[in-house]
Protein backbone atom coordinates (compact mmCIF):
# COMPACT_ATOMS: atom_id res chain seq x y z
CA UNK A 1 0.00 0.00 0.00
CA UNK A 2 1.13 3.53 -1.10
CA UNK A 3 -0.41 5.30 1.89
CA UNK A 4 -2.88 6.71 0.01
CA UNK A 5 -6.96 6.66 0.68
CA UNK A 6 -9.86 7.18 -1.45
CA UNK A 7 -12.82 8.06 0.77
CA UNK A 8 -16.57 8.24 -0.42
CA UNK A 9 -19.50 10.71 0.74
CA UNK A 10 -20.89 8.64 3.85
CA UNK A 11 -24.00 7.97 5.72
CA UNK A 12 -25.74 5.85 8.66
CA UNK A 13 -22.15 5.49 10.43
CA UNK A 14 -23.87 2.64 13.04
CA UNK A 15 -22.11 0.79 15.60
CA UNK A 16 -20.16 0.02 18.50
CA UNK A 17 -16.18 1.01 18.50
CA UNK A 18 -13.89 0.47 21.58
CA UNK A 19 -11.13 3.08 20.46
CA UNK A 20 -7.38 2.77 20.80
CA UNK A 21 -5.81 3.08 24.17
CA UNK A 22 -5.06 6.07 25.42
CA UNK A 23 -1.99 7.30 24.02
CA UNK A 24 -0.39 9.72 26.81
CA UNK A 25 -1.46 6.58 29.48
CA UNK A 26 -0.03 4.20 27.68
CA UNK A 27 3.79 6.05 27.21
CA UNK A 28 3.54 6.49 30.97
CA UNK A 29 2.45 2.70 31.61
CA UNK A 30 5.47 1.81 29.95
CA UNK A 31 7.48 4.06 31.53
CA UNK A 32 6.82 3.81 35.22
CA UNK A 33 7.06 0.13 34.64
CA UNK A 34 10.33 0.13 33.34
CA UNK A 35 11.01 1.49 36.35
CA UNK A 36 9.20 0.21 39.11
CA UNK A 37 10.62 -3.31 41.31
CA UNK A 38 8.31 -6.61 40.13
CA UNK A 39 6.29 -6.92 37.09
CA UNK A 40 3.98 -4.60 35.52
CA UNK A 41 0.77 -6.05 33.65
CA UNK A 42 -1.00 -3.68 31.10
CA UNK A 43 -3.88 -4.56 29.27
CA UNK A 44 -5.45 -1.96 26.33
CA UNK A 45 -2.30 -0.53 25.66
CA UNK A 46 -1.93 1.48 22.58
CA UNK A 47 0.11 -0.97 19.89
CA UNK A 48 0.69 2.36 17.76
CA UNK A 49 3.99 3.26 16.67
CA UNK A 50 4.63 5.93 19.38
CA UNK A 51 4.52 3.79 21.93
CA UNK A 52 6.04 0.96 20.45
CA UNK A 53 8.83 3.77 19.83
CA UNK A 54 8.98 4.27 24.12
CA UNK A 55 8.76 -0.03 24.37
CA UNK A 56 12.14 0.43 22.31
CA UNK A 57 14.38 2.59 24.05
CA UNK A 58 13.06 1.18 27.10
CA UNK A 59 14.37 -2.28 26.25
CA UNK A 60 17.67 -0.44 25.29
CA UNK A 61 18.06 1.19 28.71
CA UNK A 62 17.85 -2.61 30.15
CA UNK A 63 14.07 -2.79 31.16
CA UNK A 64 12.40 -6.00 29.72
CA UNK A 65 9.35 -5.63 27.65
CA UNK A 66 6.96 -8.06 25.59
CA UNK A 67 5.92 -7.81 23.03
CA UNK A 68 2.90 -5.14 22.51
CA UNK A 69 -0.90 -7.08 21.90
CA UNK A 70 -3.91 -5.92 22.48
CA UNK A 71 -3.96 -8.78 25.34
CA UNK A 72 -1.73 -7.05 27.22
CA UNK A 73 1.89 -6.23 27.85
CA UNK A 74 4.32 -7.01 30.71
CA UNK A 75 7.23 -5.14 31.50
CA UNK A 76 9.56 -6.09 34.05
CA UNK A 77 11.63 -3.27 36.03
CA UNK A 78 14.64 -3.27 36.53
CA UNK A 79 16.66 -4.59 39.61
CA UNK A 80 17.84 -1.36 40.91
CA UNK A 81 15.03 1.08 40.07
CA UNK A 82 17.13 3.44 37.53
CA UNK A 83 18.35 2.15 34.03
CA UNK A 84 21.27 0.96 32.48
CA UNK A 85 23.88 2.98 29.99
CA UNK A 86 22.02 2.04 26.32
CA UNK A 87 24.67 0.69 23.99
CA UNK A 88 23.64 2.66 21.29
CA UNK A 89 21.31 5.90 20.51
CA UNK A 90 17.93 6.02 21.33
CA UNK A 91 15.54 6.68 18.24
CA UNK A 92 12.10 7.92 19.62
CA UNK A 93 10.62 8.42 16.20
CA UNK A 94 8.27 11.06 15.93
CA UNK A 95 7.14 10.29 19.46
CA UNK A 96 7.60 13.74 21.30
CA UNK A 97 6.21 12.49 24.03
CA UNK A 98 9.06 10.22 24.74
CA UNK A 99 11.71 12.31 23.61
CA UNK A 100 10.35 14.95 26.20
CA UNK A 101 9.37 12.47 29.37
CA UNK A 102 12.63 10.19 28.92
CA UNK A 103 14.25 13.29 29.37
CA UNK A 104 13.88 14.03 32.85
CA UNK A 105 13.93 10.79 33.64
CA UNK A 106 17.03 9.88 32.23
CA UNK A 107 18.96 13.45 33.42
CA UNK A 108 18.19 12.50 36.83
CA UNK A 109 20.66 9.08 36.53
CA UNK A 110 23.95 9.52 37.81
CA UNK A 111 26.90 8.83 35.29
CA UNK A 112 24.35 7.40 32.78
CA UNK A 113 25.41 9.06 29.20
CA UNK A 114 22.79 9.11 26.50
CA UNK A 115 22.25 10.22 22.63
CA UNK A 116 18.35 11.13 21.61
CA UNK A 117 17.29 11.28 18.50
CA UNK A 118 13.61 10.58 16.36
CA UNK A 119 13.01 11.33 12.88
CA UNK A 120 12.95 14.77 10.99
CA UNK A 121 9.73 15.58 12.38
CA UNK A 122 11.00 14.76 16.01
CA UNK A 123 14.01 16.35 15.14
CA UNK A 124 12.69 19.95 14.39
CA UNK A 125 10.23 20.25 17.53
CA UNK A 126 11.72 22.07 20.62
CA UNK A 127 12.94 20.62 23.69
CA UNK A 128 14.47 23.62 25.29
CA UNK A 129 10.80 24.15 27.28
CA UNK A 130 11.86 20.63 28.77
CA UNK A 131 15.37 20.92 29.16
CA UNK A 132 15.05 24.31 30.57
CA UNK A 133 13.82 23.42 33.90
CA UNK A 134 15.98 20.14 33.80
CA UNK A 135 18.85 22.20 33.40
CA UNK A 136 17.32 24.57 36.88
CA UNK A 137 17.72 20.78 38.89
CA UNK A 138 21.24 20.36 37.71
CA UNK A 139 20.97 18.52 34.44
CA UNK A 140 23.64 18.28 31.79
CA UNK A 141 22.08 18.39 28.35
CA UNK A 142 23.50 19.03 24.72
CA UNK A 143 21.95 19.53 21.70
CA UNK A 144 21.18 21.07 18.68
CA UNK A 145 20.62 25.22 18.26
CA UNK A 146 21.39 25.84 21.86
CA UNK A 147 20.57 22.51 22.99
CA UNK A 148 16.93 22.72 22.10
CA UNK A 149 16.66 20.46 19.39
CA UNK A 150 17.37 16.94 18.65
CA UNK A 151 19.53 14.93 18.14
CA UNK A 152 20.16 15.62 22.00
CA UNK A 153 22.92 14.33 24.41
CA UNK A 154 23.01 14.03 28.38
CA UNK A 155 24.95 12.93 31.20
CA UNK A 156 22.89 11.94 34.23
CA UNK A 157 23.49 13.42 37.39
CA UNK A 158 22.33 13.83 40.92
CA UNK A 159 19.42 16.41 40.70
CA UNK A 160 18.06 19.16 42.95
CA UNK A 161 14.47 19.28 43.81
CA UNK A 162 12.72 22.78 42.34
CA UNK A 163 9.76 24.53 42.24
CA UNK A 164 8.97 25.46 38.63
CA UNK A 165 6.54 27.57 37.62
CA UNK A 166 6.02 26.75 34.25
CA UNK A 167 5.20 29.89 31.41
CA UNK A 168 2.94 27.24 29.71
CA UNK A 169 0.13 24.47 30.83
CA UNK A 170 2.06 21.41 29.17
CA UNK A 171 1.62 18.14 30.28
CA UNK A 172 4.59 16.86 28.86
CA UNK A 173 6.51 19.73 30.57
CA UNK A 174 5.16 19.32 33.95
CA UNK A 175 5.60 15.34 33.82
CA UNK A 176 9.33 15.56 32.81
CA UNK A 177 10.07 17.52 36.28
CA UNK A 178 7.91 15.32 38.09
CA UNK A 179 9.60 12.11 36.75
CA UNK A 180 12.96 13.77 37.13
CA UNK A 181 11.67 14.47 41.25
CA UNK A 182 11.61 11.12 41.52
CA UNK A 183 15.23 10.61 42.16
CA UNK A 184 15.85 14.03 43.97
CA UNK A 185 16.13 14.23 47.83
CA UNK A 186 12.28 16.08 48.61
CA UNK A 187 9.70 18.17 46.96
CA UNK A 188 9.51 19.11 43.40
CA UNK A 189 6.88 20.96 41.96
CA UNK A 190 5.79 22.37 38.95
CA UNK A 191 2.80 25.33 39.32
CA UNK A 192 0.96 25.58 35.76
CA UNK A 193 -0.77 28.76 34.55
CA UNK A 194 -3.52 26.67 33.97
CA UNK A 195 -3.83 22.82 34.61
CA UNK A 196 -2.68 20.22 32.32
CA UNK A 197 -3.27 16.69 31.91
CA UNK A 198 -2.89 14.90 34.89
CA UNK A 199 -1.95 11.36 34.16
CA UNK A 200 1.28 11.54 35.32
CA UNK A 201 0.13 12.42 38.94
CA UNK A 202 -2.59 9.32 38.98
CA UNK A 203 -0.24 6.67 37.85
CA UNK A 204 2.40 7.93 40.09
CA UNK A 205 0.53 7.72 42.56
CA UNK A 206 -0.91 4.04 41.76
CA UNK A 207 2.69 3.46 41.84
CA UNK A 208 3.50 4.37 45.24
CA UNK A 209 4.71 7.70 44.94
CA UNK A 210 3.89 10.28 47.55
CA UNK A 211 2.11 12.98 45.19
CA UNK A 212 0.40 16.37 46.01
CA UNK A 213 -1.90 18.58 43.47
CA UNK A 214 -3.30 21.81 44.61
CA UNK A 215 -4.50 24.03 42.24
CA UNK A 216 -2.70 24.04 39.06
CA UNK A 217 0.71 22.76 41.17
CA UNK A 218 1.47 19.16 41.40
CA UNK A 219 4.42 18.11 43.48
CA UNK A 220 6.05 14.55 44.04
CA UNK A 221 8.38 13.80 46.68
CA UNK A 222 11.63 11.73 46.02
CA UNK A 223 13.62 9.69 46.20
CA UNK A 224 11.16 6.60 45.87
CA UNK A 225 10.93 3.00 44.59
CA UNK A 226 8.33 2.43 42.56
CA UNK A 227 6.00 -0.87 42.78
CA UNK A 228 4.63 -2.83 39.63
CA UNK A 229 1.11 -2.63 39.10
CA UNK A 230 -1.62 -4.51 36.91
CA UNK A 231 -3.68 -1.80 35.11
CA UNK A 232 -6.13 -0.73 32.09
CA UNK A 233 -5.11 1.56 29.81
CA UNK A 234 -8.83 3.26 28.98
CA UNK A 235 -10.14 4.36 25.50
CA UNK A 236 -8.11 7.43 24.32
CA UNK A 237 -10.24 10.02 23.57
CA UNK A 238 -8.65 12.19 21.59
CA UNK A 239 -9.26 9.48 19.57
CA UNK A 240 -12.77 8.96 20.30
CA UNK A 241 -13.29 12.65 19.39
CA UNK A 242 -12.75 11.49 14.98
CA UNK A 243 -16.24 9.11 15.59
CA UNK A 244 -17.73 11.83 17.80
CA UNK A 245 -17.53 14.56 15.27
CA UNK A 246 -17.95 12.12 12.57
CA UNK A 247 -21.60 10.65 13.90
CA UNK A 248 -22.29 14.25 14.52
CA UNK A 249 -22.01 15.59 10.71
CA UNK A 250 -22.98 12.53 9.00
CA UNK A 251 -26.65 12.29 8.26
CA UNK A 252 -28.32 8.98 9.68
CA UNK A 253 -25.61 8.09 12.66
CA UNK A 254 -25.08 6.99 15.88
CA UNK A 255 -22.21 5.47 17.09
CA UNK A 256 -21.70 3.64 21.01
CA UNK A 257 -17.70 4.25 21.84
CA UNK A 258 -17.06 1.92 24.45
CA UNK A 259 -14.80 2.71 27.66
CA UNK A 260 -13.67 6.20 26.44
CA UNK A 261 -11.31 8.12 29.15
CA UNK A 262 -13.19 10.86 30.48
CA UNK A 263 -10.53 12.70 32.91
CA UNK A 264 -11.64 15.57 33.11
CA UNK A 265 -8.49 17.48 32.27
CA UNK A 266 -9.04 16.09 28.58
CA UNK A 267 -12.95 16.22 28.34
CA UNK A 268 -12.76 19.83 26.54
CA UNK A 269 -13.81 18.07 23.16
CA UNK A 270 -17.27 17.20 25.15
CA UNK A 271 -17.82 20.86 26.68
CA UNK A 272 -17.39 22.35 23.17
CA UNK A 273 -19.39 19.65 21.23
CA UNK A 274 -22.35 20.01 24.07
CA UNK A 275 -21.96 23.83 22.99
CA UNK A 276 -22.24 23.14 19.44
CA UNK A 277 -25.33 21.28 20.14
CA UNK A 278 -23.87 17.68 19.53
CA UNK A 279 -25.91 14.79 20.79
CA UNK A 280 -23.64 13.05 23.12
CA UNK A 281 -25.08 10.94 25.90
CA UNK A 282 -21.92 9.47 28.78
CA UNK A 283 -23.38 6.14 30.28
CA UNK A 284 -21.96 3.41 32.70
CA UNK A 285 -19.61 6.24 34.22
CA UNK A 286 -16.71 4.85 36.39
CA UNK A 287 -13.42 4.12 37.15
CA UNK A 288 -10.79 1.59 36.04
CA UNK A 289 -7.14 2.00 37.17
CA UNK A 290 -7.55 5.80 38.88
CA UNK A 291 -8.91 6.97 35.30
CA UNK A 292 -12.64 7.65 35.06
CA UNK A 293 -14.10 6.07 31.71
CA UNK A 294 -17.55 5.71 30.17
CA UNK A 295 -19.35 4.86 27.26
CA UNK A 296 -20.09 7.77 24.69
CA UNK A 297 -23.21 7.70 22.84
CA UNK A 298 -23.33 10.21 19.55
CA UNK A 299 -26.00 10.95 17.44
CA UNK A 300 -26.47 13.25 14.36
CA UNK A 301 -27.21 16.73 15.33
CA UNK A 302 -27.29 19.94 13.65
CA UNK A 303 -24.18 21.87 14.99
CA UNK A 304 -24.26 25.70 15.72
CA UNK A 305 -20.74 27.80 15.56
CA UNK A 306 -18.66 28.70 18.92
CA UNK A 307 -15.87 30.12 20.43
CA UNK A 308 -12.90 27.89 21.33
CA UNK A 309 -10.19 29.73 23.49
CA UNK A 310 -8.99 30.17 26.96
CA UNK A 311 -8.53 27.57 29.53
CA UNK A 312 -10.31 24.83 27.37
CA UNK A 313 -6.97 25.15 25.16
CA UNK A 314 -5.13 23.03 27.10
CA UNK A 315 -8.12 20.18 27.84
CA UNK A 316 -8.56 19.58 24.04
CA UNK A 317 -5.38 20.50 22.51
CA UNK A 318 -4.98 17.43 20.08
CA UNK A 319 -8.72 17.60 19.12
CA UNK A 320 -8.51 21.39 17.48
CA UNK A 321 -8.20 19.59 14.09
CA UNK A 322 -11.14 17.08 13.97
CA UNK A 323 -12.92 20.41 15.96
CA UNK A 324 -12.03 22.51 12.52
CA UNK A 325 -13.97 19.75 10.73
CA UNK A 326 -17.25 19.88 13.03
CA UNK A 327 -16.75 23.92 12.51
CA UNK A 328 -16.97 23.70 8.73
CA UNK A 329 -20.24 21.89 9.35
CA UNK A 330 -21.81 24.36 12.28
CA UNK A 331 -24.08 27.19 10.98
CA UNK A 332 -22.33 30.75 11.37
CA UNK A 333 -18.49 31.26 12.38
CA UNK A 334 -16.18 29.29 14.70
CA UNK A 335 -13.21 30.96 16.17
CA UNK A 336 -10.18 29.21 17.24
CA UNK A 337 -8.01 31.60 19.10
CA UNK A 338 -4.73 30.87 21.84
CA UNK A 339 -3.89 27.58 20.06
CA UNK A 340 -0.24 28.30 18.74
CA UNK A 341 0.97 25.63 20.39
CA UNK A 342 -0.25 23.63 17.36
CA UNK A 343 2.83 25.41 15.69
CA UNK A 344 4.94 23.09 16.82
CA UNK A 345 3.24 19.19 16.88
CA UNK A 346 4.04 16.88 14.38
CA UNK A 347 3.16 19.48 11.77
CA UNK A 348 2.16 22.98 11.93
CA UNK A 349 -1.35 22.01 12.38
CA UNK A 350 -3.01 25.75 11.93
CA UNK A 351 -1.12 25.80 8.68
CA UNK A 352 -2.06 22.52 7.75
CA UNK A 353 -5.67 22.02 8.58
CA UNK A 354 -6.16 25.34 7.14
CA UNK A 355 -4.89 25.19 3.51
CA UNK A 356 -5.65 20.94 3.46
CA UNK A 357 -9.47 21.84 4.39
CA UNK A 358 -9.26 24.90 1.69
CA UNK A 359 -8.93 22.49 -0.89
CA UNK A 360 -11.88 21.09 -0.12
CA UNK A 361 -13.85 24.28 0.00
CA UNK A 362 -13.81 24.94 3.24
CA UNK A 363 -13.94 29.03 4.00
CA UNK A 364 -11.28 29.39 6.49
CA UNK A 365 -8.43 31.81 7.46
CA UNK A 366 -5.59 30.95 9.66
CA UNK A 367 -4.58 32.95 12.50
CA UNK A 368 -1.70 33.89 14.30
CA UNK A 369 -3.06 31.77 17.94
CA UNK A 370 -5.71 30.00 15.67
CA UNK A 371 -7.94 30.13 12.76
CA UNK A 372 -11.72 31.36 11.55
CA UNK A 373 -14.14 29.10 10.02
CA UNK A 374 -17.40 29.56 8.26
CA UNK A 375 -19.02 27.08 8.30
CA UNK A 376 -22.28 25.43 6.94
CA UNK A 377 -20.74 25.56 3.24
CA UNK A 378 -20.63 22.13 1.22
CA UNK A 379 -17.71 20.40 0.90
CA UNK A 380 -15.93 18.75 -2.07
CA UNK A 381 -14.23 16.23 -2.73
CA UNK A 382 -10.36 16.84 -3.48
CA UNK A 383 -6.84 15.88 -3.28
CA UNK A 384 -5.40 16.67 0.03
CA UNK A 385 -2.66 14.91 2.30
CA UNK A 386 -1.56 14.54 5.27
CA UNK A 387 1.92 15.82 5.46
CA UNK A 388 2.75 13.42 7.62
CA UNK A 389 0.66 14.25 10.41
CA UNK A 390 -1.75 11.17 11.97
CA UNK A 391 -4.28 13.66 13.64
CA UNK A 392 -4.60 15.65 10.26
CA UNK A 393 -4.99 12.14 8.65
CA UNK A 394 -8.24 11.41 10.09
CA UNK A 395 -9.63 14.68 10.13
CA UNK A 396 -9.50 15.17 6.65
CA UNK A 397 -10.80 11.26 6.35
CA UNK A 398 -13.73 12.54 8.32
CA UNK A 399 -14.49 15.44 6.46
CA UNK A 400 -14.34 13.62 3.38
CA UNK A 401 -17.26 11.98 4.91
CA UNK A 402 -19.31 14.76 4.41
CA UNK A 403 -17.59 16.46 0.79
CA UNK A 404 -19.60 15.94 -2.35
CA UNK A 405 -17.64 13.55 -4.50
CA UNK A 406 -14.34 11.14 -3.58
CA UNK A 407 -11.23 12.78 -1.65
CA UNK A 408 -8.44 11.10 -2.43
CA UNK A 409 -5.55 11.24 0.73
CA UNK A 410 -2.19 11.09 0.45
CA UNK A 411 0.36 9.53 3.38
CA UNK A 412 -2.97 8.46 5.44
CA UNK A 413 -1.08 5.42 6.65
CA UNK A 414 0.35 7.75 9.35
CA UNK A 415 -2.72 7.54 11.14
CA UNK A 416 -0.84 4.69 12.76
CA UNK A 417 0.96 7.08 14.99
CA UNK A 418 -1.92 6.64 17.53
CA UNK A 419 -4.63 4.72 15.75
CA UNK A 420 -3.03 1.55 13.90
CA UNK A 421 -7.12 0.19 13.32
CA UNK A 422 -8.66 3.67 12.36
CA UNK A 423 -8.98 2.59 8.28
CA UNK A 424 -10.48 -0.94 8.98
CA UNK A 425 -12.66 0.92 11.86
CA UNK A 426 -13.83 3.61 9.31
CA UNK A 427 -14.62 0.81 6.29
CA UNK A 428 -16.38 -1.63 9.25
CA UNK A 429 -18.63 1.70 10.12
CA UNK A 430 -19.64 2.36 6.60
CA UNK A 431 -20.32 -1.02 5.75
CA UNK A 432 -17.61 -2.02 3.18
CA UNK A 433 -15.10 -4.44 5.04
Amino acid sequence: MDGSYTISPGSGLRGKITVAGDKSISHRALMLGGLAAGQTRIEGLLPGEDPQSTAHCLRALGAEVSEIKESGVRVQGTASGSFCEPQQVLDMGNSGTTMRLMLGILAAQPGLFCALTGDASLRSRPMQRVAAPLRQMGALIWGREGGSKAPLALVGQPLQPIHYASPVASAQVKSAVLLAGLFCEGWTSVTEPVRSRDHTERMLAAFGAEVQVEGTTASVRGPVRLSGQSLRVPGDISSAAFWLVAASIVPDSELLLLNVGINPTRTGILDVLAEMGADIAIEDARLSGGEPVADLRVRTAALQACTIGGELIPRLIDEIPILAVAACCAAGRTVIRDAAELRVKESDRLTTMARELRRLGARIEEQPDGLTIEGGHPLQGADVESHGDHRVAMSLAIAALVAQGRTQLADGQCAAVSYPRFWEELERLQGRE
